[in-house]
């Protein structure tokens, strides 16, 4: 089952992979894909070649904030409340990485350990693994969450990684899309995401021409060449791919599941999901978060908005990804922005909306 939205392309759309707007004078070119087969499974091949007439730097005396975890700067308060409501319908899920659970908690008595191990593997369904630690326990140079003076150790067990990251066109408010990003996050998958909303004039007509119609979610395994539509066929695929061929239950359930996806989204009335004129970046940016995450959602949402390509390192509980992140700038949080672009790296979901819509809203 997918979402269908029959739009007509708009008539600035050029063919193959030249798009022209005469309105702001912008000539660019996105990566072309030529298909060799009609069928939803048929081979693709890629090629990018992105140009922009427009230059790209940080805002004036633009200076990257510094982190505070958990801390929602006032004007956003409700807008991560909002975006909270998913973790109600949704219980969750793409919030950990694919594993197994085991709890050892230091200090704590057998029975305690033991009941905490089957409480987690009935939440979860064996999604998860993680050890309580004392905090010595644990070293410096290593990431881990602090929890009342012990540290969480977590693990998993990952498929097959892609050698490039899987493509997918798709926007934010769509509840089908929405069930692809969640096992994204729980396969732990790099994706490069074309946003699709409405009225946008780039990567909504190029869905039409590579796959017959608009329709979303569409994904392209550059790995593979294999293409398609339908979600659930999409979260097959990528879990027998690149996981342990498991569909996770929140998953599987048929019409419950996108019921709940859909409301999900009752929070936050559509954000997401209609095209703001921006300026096209020649480079993706790169984010580093994960679907159920309510602070990353507000950010993703501005992305998509604005019709931004971006590569999304999930990083869900349990991603190894937190570590490589923790090494590279010495703190983990989501989510984190990379603008090859313009040079700016940072943290704090709400300054990183108002950095994308000084940098890229027209």
């Amino acid at each position: 089952m997918a979402g269908v939205l029959n739009v007509s392309p708009a008539p600035i759309f050029r063919p193959i992979s030249a798009h022209k707007r005469s309105t702001n004078n912008r000539v660019f070119l996105v990566k072309s894909m030529a298909r060799s087969s009609d069928s939803s499974n048929g081979s693709v091949s890629t090629k990018e070649e992105p140009k922009s007439d427009f230059s790209f730097s940080a805002p004036p005396n633009f200076k990257a904030p510094k982190p505070k975890p958990f801390t929602p700067r006032t004007d956003m308060i409700l807008d991560i409340l909002s975006a909270s409501l998913a973790l109600i319908f949704r219980l969750g899920t793409g919030a950990l990485v694919s594993g197994y659970v085991y709890c050892s908690i230091t200090s704590f008595s057998l029975i305690s350990s033991l009941i905490t191990s089957i409480f987690f593997e009935i939440l979860i369904l064996c999604l998860y693994s993680a050890s309580f630690v004392s905090k010595n326990e644990v070293p410096s140079d290593q990431y881990a969450l602090g929890i009342a003076g012990f540290k969480v150790k977590e693990s998993s067990k990952l498929g097959p990684r892609p050698e490039k990251p899987i493509e997918i066109y798709e926007f934010e408010s769509c509840p089908f899309c929405r069930k692809v990003r969640e096992i994204v996050a729980v396969l732990d998958l790099d994706v490069l995401y074309y946003p699709c909303p409405r009225n946008g004039p780039n990567f909504r007509p190029k869905v039409g021409q590579m796959g017959g119609k608009q329709q979303f979610p569409y994904m392209v395994d550059p790995n593979t060449g294999v293409a398609m539509y339908e979600s659930d066929e999409i979260i097959k695929y990528l879990v027998g791919k690149y996981g342990d061929g498991n569909v996770p239950l929140m998953l599987s359930l048929g019409l419950l599941t996108t019921l709940t996806a859909g409301f999900a989204m009752i929070g936050r009335m559509g954000k997401g999901s209609s095209y703001r004129p921006s300026k096209l970046p020649p480079k993706p940016l790169e984010i580093w978060a994960y679907e159920p995450s309510p602070f990353c959602k507000v950010v993703r949402e501005v992305l998509v908005e604005l019709e931004l390509p971006h590569i999304l390192r999930s990083c869900a509980r349990g991603s190894p990804k937190r570590q490589v992140l923790y090494e590279r700038v010495g703190h983990f949080q989501a989510p984190y922005l990379e603008d090859p672009n313009t040079g700016v790296q940072m943290f704090e979901s709400a300054d990183i909306v108002d950095y994308l819509q000084a940098t890229y809203a027209l």
